[in-house]
């Protein structure tokens, strides 16, 4: 057996004073969790724990920034429920902020040291990006603005996960990587989404403490109508604190697994399974979320990425077929977990799409349809001219998600209230000029994206290439429009930043396939 000595490390056995600092250290957290301990405190016990796990994470991200990214991911989805939990803190609020940070700068210790195999590149929109960074941090100094900590949350909503493209584009090296990151985020994903089904069927008493903190009872204890038949269903919030942000999870979850299983089925026969499995879940949880802008736009997104993957179809290979047999597939698992919902909770189906049909139908005398997607975000963002600052704007971060953070911390009022328009909030921080660069940075994302799609066509990256660019458009364009809560959301954010960077590295990938022989062999191996 190792003796006292030879157990501790050695960077203590040669620091006599930084031994004694250890010592000591361990002796006041043991009498603090004592305390805790006698006094039965389990938040605070959970805030110690918490504390240890996160500087495990924080060492490991540090040794390894392809490790931070899932750490940061895994973060990112489950911090809601810890918020639930231990009283809505704001220290776990922005705990994300930090470990994205620590990605960032463990990503640049292994750019500087010229990692192995490590390669950036710089956005093919930078320019415009950059003057959009430019004209969002002299917002910051608006004299419209009540206090500059409204400008430095704007700054951290509009442009602190943008890096995510060069963290995205280097992370994917490999097929094997890039089969890696979809199977860690699906497997996380997927879990949420039974959890959130779960919740469908049990109400708000599943995943929610007793007693929740004010500010979250109301997110997590959210219900709909349907105005004709009366039913009410209860809109689940799984791990996170309010059913739109699950909502906005699923979204993410159903383009990833729909792209990614056309890149599975076209590409190799390893993990097909899953991604029917994956199908099939993801979209229970968008029906049974009782969203009704989940509903519609996971609906859309697969009829536009269906007649995508017919267009986009390898016509000159002769396997064409395979791409009609994904989408076969992909009927069929949406069907049989529609048929498996209606067999065991028949009530919990039927009343959500009693809501949805009475109030989506345009049909229906009760419909809400165009009212919702068009008139009432259209007289949202022409209310944002009846602004005297409409020209210029009263700050970035004024009116942005978050805001009311500021306002309790720093005991300031935001100079004006927002609209519920996307667009017309950017008016009312960023003025006509800010609403014009925002225009001009997504076109230059999304056409430069559509660039990439357009060499990916013919091939099996070409499903997953269209999937993550449709998302790119949907949250730059119609989800902004509806609200600037979607892109201020830190999971859509976040996701598309990292996404865009993985497609930009397809056609690598694809080329890499091809010189080695890879892709003809494999591609009609999956024939067989």
């Amino acid at each position: 057996m190792r003796s006292l000595a030879q157990s501790v490390p050695g960077s203590l056995r040669r620091g006599p004073l930084l031994a004694i600092g250890f010592f000591l250290f361990a002796m006041i957290v043991a009498y603090k969790v004592s305390g805790y301990i006698i006094n039965n405190d389990v938040t605070s016990l959970a805030f110690v724990g918490l504390t240890f796990v996160g500087g495990a994470i924080i060492v490991a991200m540090l040794n390894n920034w392809r490790n931070g990214v899932y750490f940061f991911l895994a973060w990112l989805l489950f911090e809601d429920l810890a918020r639930k939990y231990l009283g809505n803190n704001m220290v776990i609020y922005f705990a994300k902020d930090f470990l994205v940070l620590v990605v960032y700068l463990s990503f640049f210790i292994a750019y500087r040291r010229k990692e192995k195999n490590l390669q950036v590149l710089r956005p093919p929109f930078f320019i415009v990006l950059l003057v959009f960074v430019w004209f969002g941090f002299l917002q910051m100094f608006n004299p419209g603005s009540t206090s500059i900590f409204f400008g430095i949350l704007g700054m951290k909503l509009y442009f602190y996960y943008t890096p995510l493209f060069v963290i995205g584009y280097a992370l994917i090296d490999s097929e094997v990587s890039l089969r890696r990151f979809f199977n860690i985020n699906l497997v996380i994903m997927l879990a949420i989404i039974a959890l959130g089904l779960i919740q469908s069927i049990l109400g708000h008493t599943f995943l929610n403490p007793e007693v929740p903190a004010d500010d979250i009872r109301q997110l997590s204890q959210t219900y709909r109508e349907a105005p004709i038949s009366g039913v009410i269903v209860y809109r689940p919030t799984s791990v996170f604190v309010s059913t739109g942000r699950f909502g906005d999870m699923l979204i993410v979850a159903w383009l990833m697994v729909f792209g990614f299983s056309g890149y599975l089925l076209l590409r190799q026969r390893r993990g097909r399974v899953f991604a029917f499995l994956a199908l099939g879940i993801t979209a229970a949880g968008c029906v049974m979320c009782a969203s009704r802008g989940v509903f519609l736009w996971s609906i859309g997104s697969g009829l536009v990425g269906a007649a995508a993957f017919v267009w986009g179809a390898p016509w000159r290979q002769g396997e064409a077929r395979r791409t009609f047999r994904t989408l076969q597939r992909a009927v069929l698992g949406v069907a049989l977990a529609m048929l498996i919902l209606f067999l065991t909770y028949p009530d919990a189906l039927l009343n959500r799409l009693a809501v949805y049909s009475e109030t989506l139908d345009p049909r229906s005398p009760a419909s809400e349809l165009m009212h919702r997607t068009r008139d009432y975000p259209l007289a949202n963002f022409l209310a944002a001219f009846s602004s005297p600052n409409w020209a210029y704007g009263f700050g970035i971060g004024t009116v942005s998600l978050g805001g009311q953070y500021v306002a309790r911390i720093f005991h300031v009022l935001p100079p004006t209230e927002g609209v519920e328009s996307g667009y017309g909030n950017i008016i009312l921080e960023l003025g006509i000029g800010g609403l014009l660069l925002w225009f001009a940075m997504s076109g230059a994302v999304l056409f430069s994206a559509w660039k990439v799609v357009r060499k990916l066509k013919g091939s099996p990256w070409f499903p997953l290439g269209f999937m993550i660019f449709w998302y790119a458009f949907l949250l730059l364009i119609p989800f902004t429009f509806q609200g600037m809560q979607a892109y201020q959301d830190f999971v859509l954010n976040a996701y598309m930043w990292l996404l865009l960077g993985i497609l930009f590295r397809l056609p690598k990938l694809a080329q890499a396939a091809q010189l080695a022989g890879g892709t003809a062999p494999e591609y009609h191996h999956g024939t067989r």
